[in-house]
């Protein structure tokens, strides 16, 4: 079946000399994964290997069989043209860091049309604000709601939040918590938006263990989920 969808690319994988296997969350079908044959040893053919950089926001005319097997692409063109986000150093870091984790966290074959629209505008916001060394950490929050496991705000004025239960409590368990400044700073992170992020005032120390404790949770929540091996580059430029 021929399909005409958005898509965010996700990752591309060399196969073999030529080929690449590229991983796609489209707005169609959820995940996909595709083979590019040839495609980096063809000047001339209509794919670019550029319009496969992690995150790139395209429109693909694809064949979908939803057999399990990889499919095709017959056309991709860009559907947005970023302007800094492969360019900027801290970008890019952030870039590779958020494919990363969008890998391990969705593994869906069907739409979910709200979540494609929260990455298709989180990206373009990324794209065009320079103060973005908190992004991530608002980014991984919000994604949870989109996943399926979002913090029960519903006692938000305890004194800790179990990871593993994903809630507030003044009663900690054996569980790994939230305490003290962590807390505070998942507290504010929960009642604000994109645009209040560069109000936030974090020490790289600070940030560097609420990032910690977020991808715990994403541990904790998520099966199979790896705690990506773009973190100690990440951490590297946003010190």
């Amino acid at each position: 079946m021929q399909v005409t969808t958005k898509a965010i690319i996700l990752s591309s994988l060399k196969y073999g000399d030529t080929s690449l296997i590229v991983k796609a969350f489209t707005a169609s079908d959820g995940l996909k994964s595709y083979l590019l044959k040839g495609i980096l040893a063809s000047k001339k053919g209509k794919l670019k290997t550029a319009l496969f950089q992690p995150l790139t926001q395209l429109e693909l005319v694809a064949n979908h069989r939803n057999k399990g097997t990889l499919e095709s692409i017959r056309d991709a063109k860009l559907s947005h043209h970023y302007q800094t986000l492969h360019t900027d150093i801290g970008k890019n870091a952030l870039t590779m860091f958020l494919a990363e984790i969008l890998s391990n966290s969705i593994h869906e074959e069907e739409p979910n049309h709200e979540l494609f629209d929260f990455l298709e505008a989180s990206l373009q916001w990324l794209d065009v604000h320079e103060k973005v060394s908190n992004f991530h950490i608002y980014f991984l929050l919000r994604l949870t709601k989109y996943l399926g496991f979002f913090p029960d705000t519903s006692a938000i004025d305890a004194t800790c939040f179990d990871l593993l239960e994903g809630e507030f409590t003044n009663t900690p368990s054996l569980n790994p918590i939230l305490i003290d400044k962590n807390l505070t700073l998942f507290k504010t992170f929960l009642g604000i938006n994109f645009d209040a992020l560069e109000t936030v005032r974090m020490s790289k120390t600070e940030r560097h263990d609420l990032l910690k404790s977020l991808i715990l949770y994403f541990e904790l929540h998520l099966q199979g989920f790896r705690k990506p091996k773009s973190l100690a580059i990440l951490n590297e430029v946003f010190s």
